[in-house]
C-alpha cells in the first residue's frame, strides 16, 4: 500500500518551498514545550536504552532534541526535501534520518528488523493522514515497537479546528505560517473523537497511559503566548498476545 499522490504531493510541496529553518512551519515548536514534555510523560514506561524512531520528523528539530535522551534517534518521514532539511539542520550529526512511506509495511519492517525493538514517537501524524492510510501508520508504530518498545502518540482532537479557525479569523487574516498550511492543502484535525483508541487497537497496540494536553505550535498569539491545539497523547505497547514470541 502507499499513500495518494495528493498527500504525497502536498507534504512534498510543503517542504520544498520551506528553508528548513526550525520555528518556520506552524507546528514546528521548540522542544522544550514538545518533545520534551512529552519524554516526562512517557518515562515511567519507556526503557531509555532502546533507540527511538521519530515518525513524521519533518526537519527534525524534535529528533535531534530526543538524541540527546536515547542512545539513537532516527528520524523517517515521507518528503525527501524534509529528510534534506533535517540532514542539513543536524550540525553535530546526532540523529539518522532517512525517507520513508509509513504505509508501506514492507519498508518499516526493514527498518525495524535494522534497529530492533525501537522506541516511537508519533506527533500529529495521525490526524494528518488520509483516512485510508491511518490504520497502516498505526500498524507501523507495532512493527517497530517489538517486545519491548513504547510509543508515544500524541494528536491534535477535533477541538482544535475551532482554535485554528480563531488563528485564520485574526485581523489581517490568517498568518503566513497558517497559509502555508492552507495553500497546500494540509487537513489539520481530521480525526474523529474516539478513532485515535480504535486505530491503536486495532494495530494490536495496549494503551499503558493517556491524557489531555495542549500541543504546542510555533505561532504564537498577539500576547506572545504559544498557539496551543487541544490534544489526546497515548503511552502505547503491543499488546502481550501480540508480541514477537509472545
Amino acid at each position: 500500500m502507499s499513500v495518494s499522490e495528493r498527500y504525497a504531493r502536498a507534504w512534498e510541496g510543503f517542504w520544498a518551498e520551506n528553508t528548513g529553518e526550525p520555528g518556520e512551519p506552524f507546528w514546528d515548536a521548540e522542544p522544550l514545550l514538545t518533545a520534551g514534555p512529552h519524554c516526562a510523560l512517557f518515562a515511567a514506561h519507556v526503557d531509555r536504552t532502546l533507540p527511538i524512531v521519530d515518525l513524521g520528523c519533518g526537519n527534525g528539530t524534535q529528533t535531534r532534541y530526543l538524541a540527546g535522551h536515547f542512545p539513537r534517534a532516527v528520524g523517517v518521514d515521507l518528503s525527501a526535501s524534509a529528510v534534506a532539511h533535517a540532514r542539513r539542520a543536524d550540525r553535530d550529526a546526532v540523529a539518522e534520518f532517512q525517507q520513508l512511506n509509513l504505509t508501506d509495511l514492507v519498508e518499516v519492517r526493514r527498518l525495524g528488523e535494522r534497529l530492533g525493538d525501537a522506541n516511537v514517537y508519533l506527533r500529529a501524524v495521525l490526524h494528518q493522514s488520509d483516512p485510508d492510510d491511518r490504520a497502516p501508520v498505526a500498524a507501523a508504530v507495532a512493527l517497530l515497537l517489538g517486545r519491548h518498545g513504547r510509543g508515544f502518540v500524541v494528536e491534535p482532537t477535533a477541538a482544535a479546528k475551532t482554535v485554528l479557525q480563531q488563528v485564520a479569523e485574526r485581523p489581517g487574516g490568517p498568518p503566513e505560517k497558517l497559509r502555508q498550511v492552507r495553500k497546500h492543502q494540509l487537513r489539520p484535525a481530521e480525526v474523529a473523537p474516539g478513532e485515535l483508541a480504535e486505530l491503536l487497537h486495532g494495530a494490536g497496540l495496549e494503551v499503558l497511559d493517556q491524557g489531555e494536553t495542549g500541543l504546542a505550535m510555533s505561532e504564537c498569539h498577539p500576547d506572545g503566548t504559544p498557539v496551543a491545539l487541544p490534544a489526546q497523547w497515548f503511552v502505547v505497547a503491543v499488546a502481550g498476545d501480540n508480541r514477537p514470541g509472545g
